[in-house]
């Protein structure tokens, strides 16, 4: 976590959270009337956590995607065309840099297992906090059940798995990379992220960890017309206008 967030409880019921997750993240206690205009702050209160900073807030909110998740449309989703395995009945995931979890809603959606990793603290409160809230809505519920959020990097997890026989099938990289979006609204989601976390600078750590698992498949979102992840040349590509997902099979031994 590259800046030190302050936390802070909206109400006395929320005063035992506040101060629970202050621990967890790194981060200083401190009451509503103490917080500066430029501070960046993890909001506590009944709804969930909000993040605030410069200006902006961020409330990861799953429900967002639910036009996404029905059958019909998820179909149509290049990510669920590109993590597509045969022959398993129950496929598992992991998505190695989940962010706010988006993306493995739709792998979750799409009947993966899924395991969401997320290194930087703050982040990694914000998408359980977020998954926590979909396994209360009803329509969305039966999918984030499939969620499961680790705190912490993925690269000693990836290798612990390839050690066992019943790895991943495919594990997801999402290296966060500037730019990808032309949504005003997005750009200011990652300008609050980028506060916590950077792009991926170690992109060979990064494929090694992943190879490491032993999965049947990797899948990288990169940028439509940015290069391929450390170089490595993918078996095939699903592209669209303005991403892309590499898709690199992985020899079974």
């Amino acid at each position: 976590m590259s800046e030190r967030v302050l936390v802070c409880a909206m109400s006395a019921a929320c005063d035992e959270r506040a101060r629970t997750i202050a621990g967890r993240v790194g981060g200083v206690l401190v009451a509503p009337g103490d917080v500066g205009a430029d501070a960046l702050v993890l909001r506590v209160d009944r709804d969930g956590l909000t993040l605030a900073g410069d200006g902006m807030e961020l409330r990861p909110d799953l429900t967002r995607m639910m036009p996404r998740v029905r059958p019909g449309a998820l179909s149509r989703e290049l990510l669920v065309r590109a993590v597509r395995v045969r022959g398993v009945d129950r496929p598992r995931a992991v998505d190695a840099t989940a962010g706010l979890g988006e993306d493995s809603l739709l792998l979750a959606a799409a009947g993966f297992e899924v395991e969401l990793f997320e290194r930087d603290p703050v982040i990694a409160v914000l998408l359980e906090d977020a998954v926590a809230r979909a396994r209360e809505d009803a329509g969305l519920a039966s999918i984030a059940l499939r969620m499961h959020v680790h705190a912490g990097d993925s690269a000693e997890a990836l290798a612990r798995m390839g050690e066992c026989d019943d790895g991943p099938d495919v594990v997801y990289l999402d290296p966060m990379f500037p730019g990808r979006t032309k949504s005003a609204a997005v750009k200011k989601k990652f300008q609050l992220l980028h506060h916590l976390e950077h792009p991926c600078d170690d992109e060979e750590a990064l494929m090694t960890a992943a190879l490491a698992a032993r999965p049947r498949k990797i899948v990288v979102k990169r940028p439509v017309k940015g290069p391929y992840l450390a170089g490595v040349k993918p078996s095939h590509s699903v592209a669209g206008k303005a991403v892309r997902y590499d898709c690199i099979v992985v020899p079974r031994a």
